[in-house]
């Protein structure tokens, strides 16, 4: 069985999110942390993809919980998640 690549397991984290396997606050918690611990092998991966998903999902996604009704966390989350895989064919 292929092991998962570090960014290939952030997005499958971010569509567990948005599928609702994972709650916000548990999203929120956990995902900056994720990619905090990755970050290094994820550039190794995919520079580009690493510095969106730390500069959308992170940065101007996780880190915005507090703020953002449920709903406009959601849809926020999925914007960026869309972009990401839009840009690069990720998935």
């Amino acid at each position: 069985m292929k092991q998962q690549s570090n960014i290939e397991f952030l997005i499958s984290m971010t569509k567990d999110f948005l599928d609702g396997k994972i709650d916000a606050l548990e999203y929120s918690l956990d995902f900056p942390y994720e990619v905090e611990n990755r970050y290094h092998e994820m550039v190794k991966e995919d520079k580009l993809t690493a510095e969106y998903i730390f500069d959308c999902l992170v940065e101007d996604g996780a880190y915005l919980f507090d703020s953002l009704s449920d709903e406009a966390f959601r849809e926020k989350i999925l914007e960026h998640y869309d972009f990401i895989r839009r840009d690069d064919g990720i998935i």
